[in-house]
């Protein structure tokens, strides 16, 4: 946040400069383990995604032909038996990136997500889809403040 120029109490020892922020800025020497939100694993992410090609006037979402309102209801990702769902579970999404669950769960992260659209427009739009690869996107080895306080 930007500096107010006040000197504020931070506890009843030490005093610091104030921010104008959004919310408190973390301490984080107290960050319960395990994570308040741990069940967030199951949770699930839903991604839109499009690209254009100007040149050839040709426009594609990541819901393909094949998506229809009844298997969005039902169907999560998995790169192997199905790859085209846009619904992604946070648990796969972080295992897929080569993290642990638990760990971001307390520390906080981040994860990269590519898609990959790799075309051929010489051939009709519909074999045109988009592949998912999931990062990490620091280095846990850092024993000063790991991870990114995302939580």
């Amino acid at each position: 946040g930007l500096m107010t120029g006040k000197c504020v109490h931070f506890n009843s020892t030490v005093k610091t400069c104030e921010i104008f922020g959004w919310c408190p800025v973390e301490v984080d020497y107290h960050v319960p383990s395990p994570a308040l939100l741990s069940e967030a694993e199951k949770f699930t992410l839903f991604i839109k995604n499009s690209i254009t090609f100007p040149k050839f006037k040709v426009s594609r979402r990541n819901l393909v032909e094949s998506v229809t309102k009844q298997y969005l209801k039902k169907c999560t990702y998995h790169k192997g038996t199905d790859s085209l769902c846009p619904v992604f579970e946070l648990g796969y999404i972080v295992k897929e990136s080569g993290q642990n669950f638990t760990f971001l769960a307390v520390k906080g992260g981040v994860v990269g997500i590519t898609i990959d659209w790799n075309c051929d427009l010489d051939w009709p739009l519909r074999y045109c889809k988009p592949i998912y690869q999931f990062h990490g996107l620091y280095n846990d080895d850092s024993n000063v403040s790991p991870g990114f306080n995302f939580r």
